[in-house]
């Protein structure tokens, strides 16, 4: 009966310990407990990210979800790039215009929108708690142009605050720059058509979101799509001949370009 009782019982265990090896291995604040996350910045990981996002329309073959999930993506693969840092969760409450009158892509269902006042409210509050938890640097990482302004607000004016403290709140701006220079040259680069690339949900955008996820990206549709614009949420381009191979070379600058403007801000 005892080896009955352990025979059903080692699965379990080994189940749990698997379980546990995957937390400490993550660089997701959320899978940590209050005494490992301690103990992590205690060794070392004084680096948080806080990967910014929002949810918002994507035209008719983009998850609503898009800049969410690619916003923790990314700063997952920075932050085991940087090897000193941990990411907070997503905030995927961002200013996206008014409802009443509704603007831009408020205008189709399923777009969640706050005032910029509460953004930067519920950044600030976000960065005091982090920095209560002792990290020294906390870095603003924003996917939607729309906000950025908020960011770099909420940085210059928290890093003079706690300046004596040596705590720095930085927004690195590289992170979304790169989306409309080195990423946009790098596609037309590899013969995509500069007519396609686009400015939301068009080939730049889709081609990212396959590299990232391509479940979000409703593929068997993408064929078809090249009667899509403004009408349906699309904006400058189209994304019908969109690759998942052309998303990795935003994939790749993001990461790089990012990880240098990050080290340098951490700099003392």
């Amino acid at each position: 009966m005892r080896c009955a009782i352990v025979a059903l019982c080692l699965p379990l265990v080994l189940a749990g310990a698997a379980a546990h090896a995957a937390g400490a291995a993550s660089v997701e604040l959320e899978d940590f407990t209050w005494t490992e996350l301690r103990d992590a910045i205690a060794g070392g990981k004084t680096t948080v990210l806080v990967p910014i996002g929002g949810t918002e329309q994507n035209g008719p073959l983009m998850a609503l979800g898009k800049h969410n999930v690619r916003a923790k993506a990314l700063a997952e693969k920075i932050a085991t790039t940087l090897g000193d840092a941990i990411v907070a969760p997503v905030m995927a409450y961002v200013p996206e215009g008014t409802v009443d009158p509704p603007q831009a892509h408020v205008k189709f269902p399923g777009t969640l929108t706050i005032p910029d006042a509460v953004f930067e409210s519920v950044l600030d509050w976000t960065a005091q708690s982090l920095r209560h938890a002792g990290f020294k640097t906390i870095v603003l990482l924003g996917d939607h142009g729309g906000y950025q302004k908020d960011m770099a607000a909420v940085a210059d004016r928290l890093s003079a605050k706690w300046a004596k403290a040596d705590v720095r709140v930085a927004y690195v701006a590289e992170y979304y720059r790169i989306t409309q220079g080195e990423y946009v040259q790098a596609l037309k680069d590899h013969g995509a058509p500069a007519a396609e690339i686009g400015t939301h949900a068009g080939l730049a955008d889709t081609s990212l979101m396959l590299a990232i996820d391509p479940a979000l990206v409703r593929q068997d549709k993408l064929a078809s799509s090249g009667g899509l614009n403004e009408s349906n949420g699309i904006y400058g381009g189209t994304p019908k001949h969109a690759t998942a191979a052309l998303g990795q070379l935003g994939v790749d600058l993001i990461i790089e370009h990012t990880v240098a403007a990050i080290r340098k801000a951490s700099a003392r």
